[in-house]
């Protein structure tokens, strides 16, 4: 997911960034939480280059999460024995844009709901569309 906005700083401790992660995935409604499958959330501090490349994001722009894997619309029936697919939350540019915690958190689960958008096939485009970016 990138980002234009103004820069603050509000950092924590990885535990506690990657605990409210996974409190932002337990809030998700259970009917989503259920469909979940073979997907691993994870944190880590910066986008890398390929995910750049690999969601089209522009220049001047900064990635706060990103889904690494394949949606399930597009999954068929040979989609079976694969790795896990990823969503990745970058607590680098999450934490410079909070200004305090209720921000970090609320930006968080923002994220999270975006990306795991992009597991149940919602593109950028249709986000846009329901006014959910």
């Amino acid at each position: 997911m990138p980002s234009r906005y103004p820069e603050s700083v509000y950092a924590v401790e990885p535990e506690m960034f990657s605990r409210w992660v996974l409190e932002a995935v337990e809030a998700l409604p259970a009917a989503y939480r259920a469909r979940l499958s073979n997907i691993d959330i994870a944190v880590e501090d910066w986008a890398r280059p390929d995910d750049y490349a690999r969601t089209g994001t522009p220049g001047g722009h900064t990635l706060l999460g990103v889904y690494r894997g394949v949606p399930l619309t597009r999954r068929t029936s040979g989609y079976h024995m694969v790795v896990p697919d990823t969503i990745v939350i970058f607590s680098g540019p999450l934490q410079r844009l909070a200004v305090d915690e209720d921000d970090l958190r609320s930006r968080i689960a923002r994220v999270v709901r975006h990306e795991i958008a992009h597991y149940f096939g919602i593109s950028d485009e249709r986000l846009h569309e329901l006014d959910a970016y």
